[in-house]
């Protein structure tokens, strides 16, 4: 059994913990504790003429600063909206034979990190500052470990925030608490999924779930993690899309569905991946993929409005405009503008001569599609930092996707890059069961090649095709991807609570 190290302030912490409990005070008491108030309220609203409706506040948080002038306390704690300082005087929390419980719990035994309740009246300093004349203090919960030390200005400005990714990624509970910042990032998150939520809702789709474990790994061309369930006896896989099962929804008579949902997909990890990940899907009866890039287009411009209040958004030092319209382009014409090949007419052989010629590296699994998906990727993407719809790629390239009504050998699909980015794939959605089997087995075939993104034949939903399956569109956004834009962060672990990363040891 191993033997937990502490540091000389973990012991100190512990030791002040066994005195409070020998007093008879409790560091845990229950959970109940009547809060009336919070911070930013108290100091937008009150002043003298309205003093009486905060004669009687109750407070809780946790404490950010202390300052000891003897008798007399100034205590910042920090509750869900912000700072607020407490006025705390010995002589009025614990007046006659009490007051050696002022040096038990207040004097020695309060820490930085500490959550406090407080009952009290609001007033004002003479310094100006908006603070609660403390009439009775609970210990809520005892900080056993210290935070890391940052610098705050008299009005509790951060100059000092802690940016070490490590500290940051692995123990997001503490950065959230000495960097407050961090939570309006993941406040504007939740806002951006609620708009996009509201938007959806009041178009009359339909929000569903479906299966996280999947026997068959479907709806995009990915590697999967693969576990095991021990009751059925059989290999199930951690979803990488969610698409086939809401096509099956759409079958079942449902015109209009969507689901976020967490993804997994057992591939690289930087500065724009992780493996797992949010993703919004959408698929939609008798709808094309000309629909969706309006849909695409309105629902964004609302989602930059409802996150920033306005749709031009600074992202690094470029401003990125979300007003509709968004350009469109097609791949093999982005291809031809940025590297000067016209690649449409070409064969396998022919694409790895130019994937040599500019210098790309590929392997011999690496089909049509992969060699085109990786010129676009490697000397085109990076060019889009508005929004742009790069439209009508090759049927190689998209084994789920209806051939294009008037263009021989391409689909109907886009991809919306900002900023560089993939941030969106669509499609007018393969209905044809027989087409779509034979767009299966020409991916079997990339598998046997030892494409280990390839997609596996999942032949319950070609039955489901068969049952018959209404024309639509369809369309996948990273959550991730449009929350970094709309919070101006430059990593995806900014945008997710708690990234993966290669497990820690502690003891």
């Amino acid at each position: 059994m191993s033997t937990q190290i502490l540091s000389e302030q973990e012991q100190i912490r512990r030791e002040k913990l066994q005195k409070l409990q020998e007093a008879g005070i409790d560091p845990y008491p229950a959970a109940l504790y009547p809060v009336s108030h919070y911070s930013a309220d108290i100091k937008s609203n009150f002043n003298e003429e309205n003093k009486e409706q905060f004669a009687n506040v109750c407070v809780a948080g946790r404490i950010m600063s202390i300052n000891d002038k003897g008798k007399v306390f100034f205590i910042k704690i920090q509750d869900r909206q912000g700072l607020i300082q407490l006025y705390v005087k010995r002589d009025e929390l614990f007046p006659g034979e009490n007051k050696s419980m002022w040096d038990t719990l207040v004097k020695h035994g309060l820490d930085l990190g500490d959550f406090i309740g407080v009952t009290g009246y609001v007033f004002v300093t003479k310094t100006g500052e908006t603070s609660i004349h403390t009439q009775t203090l609970t210990l809520l919960a005892k900080s056993l470990k210290p935070l890391p030390v940052v610098k705050r200005d008299e009005e509790g400005n951060l100059h000092d925030e802690v940016t070490d990714p490590e500290f940051k990624y692995r123990q997001r509970y503490a950065d959230m608490v000495i960097n407050p910042s961090i939570k309006e990032t993941f406040i504007k998150r939740t806002k951006l999924i609620n708009s996009i939520r509201e938007y959806l809702n009041k178009e009359g789709a339909l929000e569903v779930d479906t299966p996280v474990l999947q026997a068959i790994p479907g709806g995009a061309a990915a590697r999967p993690f693969i576990t095991h369930h021990n009751a059925l006896h059989v290999p199930f896989y951690l979803r990488i899309a969610n698409e086939l099962y809401l096509k099956r929804l759409v079958v079942g008579g449902l015109d209009w569905v969507y689901e976020f949902s967490r993804n997994f997909r057992n591939e690289g990890m930087d500065r724009t991946h992780n493996p797992e990940f949010t993703i919004l899907e959408f698929y939609v009866a008798y709808k094309d993929y000309f629909w969706m890039m309006e849909t695409t287009e309105q629902m964004l411009e609302k989602a930059a409005m409802d996150v920033c209040g306005i749709t031009d958004v600074s992202v690094g030092d470029k401003t990125i405009s979300f007003k509709a319209p968004f350009k469109r382009i097609s791949i093999f014409d982005a291809i031809k503008e940025h590297t000067g090949h016209d690649v449409s007419q070409m064969d396998e052989e022919g694409l790895r001569k130019i994937c040599d010629e500019l210098g790309i590296h590929v392997d011999k699994t690496m089909g049509k599609g992969k060699l085109i998906d990786e010129i676009f990727g490697e000397k085109c993407e990076h060019h889009y930092i508005q929004p742009t719809f790069i439209i009508d790629y090759p049927v190689e390239m998209s084994p789920l996707t209806k051939k294009h009504r008037s263009k021989e050998g391409l689909v109907e699909r886009f991809e919306l890059m900002i900023n560089g980015k993939e941030i969106a794939n669509a499609y007018s959605e393969l209905n044809d069961p027989i087409e779509q089997r034979e767009r299966f087995e020409e991916q079997a075939k990339l598998m046997q090649r030892g494409d280990e993104e390839a997609m596996y034949i999942d032949y319950d939903f070609l039955r489901a095709m068969e049952y018959g399956m209404p024309p639509m569109s369809g369309i996948g956004f990273g959550i991730d991807r449009i929350a970094m834009l709309l919070t101006n962060q430059s990593s995806i672990q900014d945008v997710l609570f708690f990234p993966q990363m290669r497990p820690e040891r502690i003891d």
